[in-house]
């Protein structure tokens, strides 16, 4: 009989596979089903990258690379890095890694048993796990509704203790699309210094800014010695299936991680960090024109979501997500597995992110505005309303022209 390990036994399965489950059984019936549940961008990767991507296995780059990545790629980090975040990195500050591993290093790094990580809550549902399989004890921190999803340095006091160790951040925030303010950012940066405490920066979502300012904690002042500054390609690039990124990080908190590194995966893909080079230096238009979609359907959704008397939600400033209050009488798994079955729409429940996201649901902006509106707004907005969640058009209810694509069951 096998027996597992404590550290795994003591996470549970993300709590959005049972909604992944019900779509892949509706797939598999001929169903057709629109998911909002899957976090990364419905656009392809600029052609530049993917043509850097291909030149870079003609020539060959299919071999072992140092462990922290290619000279040429940690190069362009620590110059966007200091560009754009006004982070004093040098490229022997950066390690190209998968985002999500970057952040497994570092916690399997800098955590001991007995430590604590303070995580936001609501907040990405792998946070918590990755601190429990480092031995360490994640402690939520409320950031909800009524604090428009920051994390107000003084709730953050409340729960430092003698064994805290890191405060993870993530701005622009997911779910929630909250960015920090400077003034709050340097409020938990000044916490930080005063209780001896490393901050994790998850700053994967800096591109896709609507409103305020992008501010990295490791480029206020004093602060880059204690900062791990997590960042990568998926989201900006849509690049979510190459699985690179990248952190930077001080010399001594570099020296420890990097051995993480030298001993999992030991190096990012070869012919990825060619294209990652391609991504940084090349032309931004695709970016721009992403965001740009992006925005028109956070306009659009909650234009749409204001018509529905029982749900209100913040304005995101930035990422692809909505996260809506939700007044239904259902908790959230039990909402979302309605919404899925009768109006053919996956949502993720709130109640995934942590205890304060309890009552909501979110929803990536993955579909074209037109689409988004007539097979995802409009069907949910019926099932909220307690009415048949129909995709038809007039025109379809009128038996003329093409059956919809989604359909009521």
């Amino acid at each position: 009989m096998a027996r597992f390990a404590k550290r795994v036994l003591s996470i549970e399965p993300s709590p959005t596979v049972r909604i992944s489950e019900l779509v892949t059984e509706m797939k598999a019936r001929g169903e057709k089903v629109v998911s909002l549940a899957i976090g990364e961008p419905d656009f392809p990767t600029p052609a530049h990258i993917v043509e850097a991507a291909k030149k870079a296995l003609d020539d060959g780059y299919t071999k072992y690379t140092p462990a922290p990545g290619i000279k040429e790629l940690r190069e362009a980090i620590a110059e966007k890095s200091q560009r754009e975040n006004k982070i004093p990195a040098k490229a022997e500050n950066v390690i190209v890694a998968p985002t999500k591993h970057t952040l497994f290093l570092t916690c399997m790094a800098l955590l001991d048993r007995g430590d604590e990580a303070l995580i936001p809550d609501p907040g990405w549902v792998s946070y918590g796990p990755m601190v429990t399989l480092a031995g360490a004890k994640p402690v939520p921190v409320r950031a909800a509704d009524e604090d428009g999803f920051v994390p107000s340095a003084e709730t953050v006091e409340q729960a430092v203790t003698p064994h805290t160790r890191l405060l993870m951040l993530n701005s622009p925030s997911n779910p929630g699309g909250s960015v920090y303010s400077r003034d709050a950012m340097r409020a938990l940066a000044d916490l930080a210094a005063d209780r001896d405490l490393i901050v994790v920066s998850d700053e994967i979502y800096e591109k896709i800014l609507y409103d305020g300012e992008h501010v990295s904690p490791a480029s206020l002042d004093g602060m880059f010695d204690r900062t791990v500054t997590v960042h990568g390609f998926s989201k900006t690039y849509a690049m979510t299936g190459w699985r690179l990124g990248w952190l930077v990080a001080p010399t001594p908190l570099f020296r420890e991680i990097v051995k993480v590194q030298e001993h999992t995966i030991t190096c990012a893909t070869a012919f990825a960090q060619k294209a990652g080079v391609a991504a940084l230096r090349g032309p931004t238009a695709p970016i721009e024109a992403m965001v740009a979609e992006f925005r028109a359907r956070r306009d659009l959704v909650m234009k749409e979501l204001a018509k529905i008397d029982r749900l209100s939600t913040d304005r995101p400033s930035g990422a692809f997500y909505v996260f809506p209050q939700v007044d239904a009488g259902l908790d959230s798994a039990t909402l979302c597995e309605r919404i899925l079955k009768e109006a053919s729409v996956a949502v993720t429940p709130g109640s995934a992110f942590g205890e304060a996201g309890e009552g909501h649901i979110v929803s990536a902006a993955r579909a074209r505005s037109s689409i988004f509106r007539r097979k995802v707004l409009i069907p949910t907005r019926h099932l909220m309303e307690g009415g048949e969640a129909s995709t038809a058009s007039p025109r379809d209810s009128r038996g003329r022209g093409t059956p919809p694509t989604m359909r009521c069951r």
